[in-house]
């Protein structure tokens, strides 16, 4: 037995190989298929640009002509950079737009043309990975000079107005207030545009656009707030819906610290096609690896439309799931932001202690990772005393169980966007619980065989009987039967089904060549 829950390493053990029973299978299919957003993503590292006077990514028109003239299944890198070579052209995006006029067809060259092809992609392609690599250095530099916050959990807040020029200075006076982690929430829909948009944005809903220009401008922005407070500012945006390759690239690019990058979220909660999700996210997740970047998962979310104590068990599921496929890809375990969620009604007897069960479950099945505790919000009512208040049970039972991120609650959740006051407030009730009880964690340790060691081990169990079902079953037919989150979503369906294709003998994908062999 270890640790302060008594957990039976070898039940442990046998939820790991389960989940990599279940995983494999899917990481197989990930292995053999390629997506448009794939193969966006690889001409984004090779140095396209820009968008047409519509908005529309000269990558998609790439991809798009190429698709048409040759399919996807062999990769684009190769049908490009010989249609470069032949058309005598030194720019790929100036290729794009020749293309996009139809003034370029593509071919499946072979020979010494594909050979050459393949070498000018792969030189092209590696220029991209050296600025991300780049980038991570100078992140290393950063956080070297102005160090990390002195506490755990770092605070994570959201800031959400649909402008990128007032979110900055609202990130900037969350920052001086204390939040060492700037989220900035996606504009409503995003994740199921097939096109990452392009430029500084100010018309987002509930959210700002995620694009290139707009994570520059707030990377440099909380760059200045790192100098002026001492400590590096951390900041977070989405890898996720249909363009979840091509988020990650540009992340990587610009110097972004955090992603949302969960396996299954786009699936359940997106209807994005299963096959679709899970080869984005194998991609997306070697670019992480490779840019030093944290991802956090989407667990949370199951308990907003399941029961957060009759589907507990899920959420360990699918942080064994998340963590199987995120070590597959290249992430190590300081990348690995697990999520999980405090949502159980506050009217079942002892839900607190249920909380700090399944809290204090996730930090000891997964010691090394930074996980990521969310407050709750299903049962907000827009009493701000009761949600201010149940707010900082959710602060101290971080604490308490000594998780690695901790989203800031609001008491105005699901009521408005939350004002600037709301933030403040929220985020004095943080400041009061670290600063009082810190390193209460250091101290609690449940009685053994009491209330909270017997939940844990009692989700553990069900959770390893539900893997060894997924197992038995598939784990796409377990998300077509509902399993998570009480979604049901078969693989032969969803959105982006048509943007996904079987890897033809030839296909060759110079950016998943340089990730992986650097793995």
């Amino acid at each position: 037995m270890t640790g302060k829950l008594g957990l039976d390493p070898a039940l442990v053990a046998r939820a790991r190989e389960l989940a990599r029973r279940a995983g494999q299978p899917v990481v197989d299919l990930a292995r053999s298929h390629t997506t448009v957003s794939v193969e966006r993503a690889v001409l984004r590292l090779a140095g396209v640009t820009g968008a047409d006077p519509d908005g529309i990514p000269w990558v998609n028109r790439l991809v798009d002509a190429v698709v048409a003239d040759v399919g996807l299944g062999h990769g684009v890198a190769v049908p490009v950079f010989d249609a470069l070579a032949r058309e005598q052209i030194a720019d790929v995006t100036l290729l794009a737009q020749k293309a996009a006029a139809g003034s370029v067809r593509f071919t499946l060259p072979t020979g010494k043309a594909a050979t050459a092809a393949r070498r000018a992609a792969r030189k092209a392609v590696a220029a991209g990975v050296r600025q991300i690599d780049r980038r991570r250095a100078e992140r290393d530099r950063l956080v070297k000079r102005y160090g990390d916050p002195k506490q755990r959990p770092w605070i994570y807040l959201i800031v959400a107005t649909g402008d990128i020029y007032e979110d900055i200075p609202q990130a900037q006076a969350a920052a001086r207030a204390g939040a060492d982690i700037i989220a900035v929430i996606r504009s409503t829909g995003q994740s199921l545009l097939d096109y990452v948009p392009e430029g500084a944005t100010r018309e987002g809903f509930a959210g700002t656009y995620a694009t290139q220009e707009n994570f520059r401008l707030m990377r440099a922005a909380l760059d200045e707030s790192s100098r002026e407070l001492g400590r590096y500012v951390r900041l977070t945006n989405y890898a996720s819906g249909l363009c979840m390759p091509e988020m990650a690239t540009l992340a990587g690019l610009e110097r972004l610290d955090m992603m949302l990058n969960d396996s299954m979220y786009g699936i359940l909660f997106r209807d994005i096609n299963p096959i679709r999700t899970f080869v984005d996210q194998r991609f997306s997740r070697q670019v992480h690896a490779r840019a030093g970047i944290i991802i956090n998962t989407g667990e949370d979310n199951y308990l907003t439309t399941a029961d957060a104590v009759d589907e507990a068990h899920t959420v360990t599921v699918s942080q064994l799931l998340n963590e199987y496929f995120a070590h597959e890809a290249g992430l190590a375990d300081w990348q690995l932001g697990l999520g999980h969620a405090f949502e159980i009604n506050p009217d079942v007897p002892e839900s607190f202690r249920l909380e700090l069960a399944h809290a204090l479950l996730a930090r000891e099945l997964f010691p090394d990772a930074p996980l990521k505790w969310m407050p709750p919000t299903k049962h907000m009512t827009g009493d701000v005393f009761r949600g201010n208040l149940l707010d900082g049970f959710f602060n101290l039972v971080g604490t308490m169980t000594g998780q690695g991120i901790l989203l800031v609650g609001m008491m105005t959740e699901a009521v408005v966007t939350p004002w600037l006051s709301d933030r403040d407030i929220a985020l004095q009730n943080v400041r009061y619980v670290l600063g009082a009880a810190g390193g209460l964690h250091e101290d609690f340790v449940p009685a053994p065989g009491g209330f909270i060691q017997q939940r844990a081990h009692r989700v553990l169990g069900e959770a390893v009987d539900l893997l060894d079902r997924i197992g038995d079953q598939s784990l796409l037919t377990a998300i077509a039967e509902g399993t998570f989150g009480i979604m049901k979503r078969p693989a032969d369906r969803g959105k982006g089904l048509d943007g996904v294709a079987k890897h033809e003998a030839d296909y060759y994908n110079p950016a998943t060549d340089i990730l992986e062999q650097a793995a």
